[in-house]
């Protein structure tokens, strides 16, 4: 038996050096496990590779029999072998061929050695082979040597993932391919998108493993997890939740593995062995990931994947990366990936490069789903751990009408959607075709069909959507992509600029509706256990006038000589109202005195989503000269449901009787007071929903650009009449399915939805 000759920094040069000859990649393979085996108390070196997804293919041996080269296979999970790839964990044994699990190959002549010890080789924590030493005497392997090889084996999977290589009857070839995948999630937005996907956080490629100065890339990392740790106490202390797109106990687990010492002693063990920090991180990353693909207990998945994230965002502390894609050199058809996201950062990325987004959490009514709806891209979330499975630049097909995706599709996949895309184009232009029509129902009822907004970019659509104006235009979308607050003359000439696009038709501009879950970069907020029910929205612009009298004052300016709509946002009390009426009189009242023309008229109206101001919505409707449902908050509210909670986003169905009874009595009590009412929230653009909004006398909604034809579509079949005698007579009756009943409805009445 020989001893160990060098070291393991030495041993992992040679490595590098063997990786590096010229020749092809079973030359290289052979080259490596004479040098493990010589560098290693060991009589043998063998590698076996995956070859697809369940066998294993010895590649190279020094020590076994040459001729069984690509002839011995282990199943996944078959044999000692077999066993490591399965659970992705080291193996050491004193006498292999008493273990239970011993699959005997006579062909390697392998019974003469009794100690085994393996290693899986990971990346991405994936297996793509074993790497085993053997000898003939019963030893035990010690710390030391389990832990050279698992660094060897790291080295190992970046030549075999470098090569592309997989075990096949006549040595490895180049042209492995991982699995094209289809996965499922929810709907978020419309279309199909076809591109190549582009990861929203980049994970930083490691491609130097081996340090030259081990004292060097210790102070590396303990610098790099000293620059962690303070990034998580001060989100943490700002409470700025939204714009790292995840939630606070997300957060508090960052914080709690930035401060666990096990983890953090781990990755300097592995730089002792000879890897660089950006290595050690990646080598303790693989060995969590693999750990957590294979656990089937929830929770602890969930916690094995924060501390996957944090992996990421330390290598890229490492690497000084910490912008996200948006910066970066989009391709033409990027499908940005991520765990989730704040609007702003989605609106960080050139819209005309855009083709998808696909995001691990995310409901329908958060507030990057809306964004992205606006701007017309395929959104498609809840697609579990698509970030352990994706690379930049694979090919993804985001399907935002069946709410999935296809990764690395197969060419015939391919070809289908490019025709459903020329579908989707087809019926595009058929929409616009009818955009002049007039939205009326079957039975003559006439309905206004609005546009949402939010941004310069947005304003060409009122046109292209043939919307009769915009029936939410939110303000706040401006601030939170400013990198300060924008001054007065700022927001004037966005204001201006707004009402010149609309060239006459009527909009509505929301007053500024931030907290919560927006938070302005440029903006202290102090930390709120519930910051939906917090201090947002028109709570805060009464507090804080210095904020909102600037805001009123140029809208009053941008709309010199014209009407001019303003709503605020999360009227609780009519008294919050009164207040808000009474801030911007006194505005009036400023430019008037300093010679500013003032609009020809003001039409000041309030959003109903808080539940409180329905008992008192007679007094509301008093003084507004309108009103519109924002059924995204007032439904979260009613259900005590967190509309930006992945598990609580298809929890409830806003089409339940309880609720529809709800839309109906606010409308008749509307029309009694004579108040034109709105509803702007998400559910005005799904066809169904509308559909029912239309039955409960709701005759103006208020949509994404890209609702609007699908909607006016069916609307033109619909005869409201028949659909309130048949579908919605009696909402006081014993539950029932009402989508259901709903879609049977259009089906039986060739309605599209």
């Amino acid at each position: 038996m020989r001893g160990a000759l060098v070291g393991p920094r030495v041993l992992l040069r040679r490595l590098r050096e063997a990786m590096a000859e010229p020749g092809d990649a079973q030359k290289r393979l052979d080259r490596i496990v004479i040098l493990i085996a010589a560098n290693m108390v060991a009589e043998v070196c063998s590698i076996y590779v995956m070859r697809g997804d369940v066998d294993l293919e010895l590649a190279a041996t020094e020590g076994l029999n040459p001729e069984a080269v690509h002839l011995t296979r282990l199943k996944v999970g078959e044999g000692l072998v077999g066993q490591i790839a399965a659970k992705a964990e080291s193996l050491s044994l004193i006498d292999a061929q008493s273990h239970p699990a011993y699959a005997y190959r006579p062909e390697t002549g392998e019974e003469i050695y009794h100690s085994f010890l393996g290693v899986p080789i990971l990346r991405g924590g994936h297996t793509l082979g074993v790497l085993v030493v053997q000898n003939r005497a019963r030893r035990d392997y010690s710390e030391e040597e389990v832990e050279a090889l698992q660094t060897t084996a790291m080295v190992l999977a970046e030549l075999i993932a470098a090569s592309d290589v997989t075990a096949s009857g006549s040595g490895l070839e180049r042209g492995a391919r991982r699995p094209n995948r289809q996965l499922h999630g929810i709907a978020l937005g419309g279309g199909v998108g076809l591109g190549h996907a582009v990861l929203h956080e980049p994970r930083v490629i490691v491609s130097n493993l081996i340090a030259e100065d081990v004292s060097v890339e210790l102070s590396r990392l303990n610098e790099a997890i000293g620059n962690l740790r303070a990034w998580t106490d001060q989100v943490l202390l700002r409470g700025d939740v939204a714009r790292t797109g995840e939630h606070r106990d997300v957060l508090e687990a960052y914080r709690m593995f930035a401060y666990d010492r096990g983890w953090a002693n781990r990755m300097r063990e592995a730089i002792g062995t000879g890897l660089t920090a950006e290595a050690a991180v990646e080598r303790v990353q693989n060995d969590n990931r693999a750990r957590m693909i294979r656990q089937t207990d929830p929770y602890m998945r969930e916690r094995l994947h924060d501390l996957d994230d944090l992996s990421n965002r330390l290598l890229r502390v490492l690497a000084g990366h910490m912008a996200t894609a948006a910066g970066a050199d989009l391709p033409d058809d990027a499908i940005v990936i991520a765990r989730n996201m704040g609007p702003a950062e989605l609106l960080d990325y050139d819209a005309a490069k855009l083709r998808g987004l696909v995001l691990e959490e995310g409901g329908p009514s958060s507030h990057v789903a809306i964004v992205a709806r606006a701007i017309g891209i395929a959104t498609v979330g809840q697609i579990s751990e698509i970030l352990d499975d994706v690379e930049t630049g694979d090919a993804i097909i985001v399907d935002g009408d069946a709410g999935e995706i296809h990764l690395r599709p197969a060419p015939d996949v391919s070809d289908a959607y490019v025709d459903k895309v020329r579908f989707h184009a087809e019926q595009q232009a058929r929409y616009r075709s009818e955009r002049d029509l007039p939205a009326t129902t079957l039975d003559g009822q006439d309905v206004t069909l609005l546009m949402n907004a939010g941004l310069l970019v947005d304003l060409p659509h009122l046109d292209e959507a043939g919307a009769a104006g915009i029936g939410l235009y939110r303000t706040e979308l401006q601030f939170m992509v400013a990198a300060q607050f924008p001054r007065i003359e700022e927001q004037r000439q966005l204001y201006a600029s707004v009402i010149k696009a609309a060239n006459g038709k009527p909009v509505v501009f929301r007053s500024l509706d931030v907290g919560g879950d927006k938070v302005l970069p440029y903006l202290r907020h102090s930390h709120e256990e519930n910051p939906a029910l917090g201090w947002r929205a028109i709570r805060m612009a009464l507090d804080r006038p210095g904020l909102f009298r600037p805001q009123i004052r140029a809208l009053l300016r941008a709309a010199a000589g014209l009407e001019l709509r303003v709503m605020f946002p999360m009227i609780t009390a009519v008294e919050e109202f009164d207040a808000a009426k009474a801030l911007v009189e006194k505005e009036l009242a400023f430019l008037a005195t300093h010679g500013h023309k003032p609009p020809a008229g003001i039409k000041l109206g309030a959003m109903i989503e808080v539940p409180a101001i329905l008992w008192d919505l007679e007094a509301l409707l008093e003084r507004v000269d309108f009103v519109s449902i924002g059924s995204n908050d007032l439904l979260q509210f009613l259900w005590a449901s967190d509309r930006g909670n992945a598990r609580m986003a298809e929890r409830y169905d806003p089409l339940s009787p309880p609720i529809l009874r709800m839309f109906r009595d606010i409308a008749v009590r509307a029309g009694a007071a004579g108040t034109p009412l709105t509803l702007c929230g998400e559910m005005a653009g799904r066809p169904t929903d509308a559909m029912v909004l239309l039955g409960l006398g709701i005759r103006s909604i208020s949509m994404a650009p890209p609702s609007i034809g699908p909607v006016k579509a069916m609307l033109r079949k619909l005869d409201i009449g028949k659909l309130q005698d048949e579908v919605l007579g009696d909402l006081n009756n014993e539950p029932v399915n009402m989508r259901q009943a709903v879609e049977k409805f259009a089906a039986g009445h060739n309605i599209p939805i």
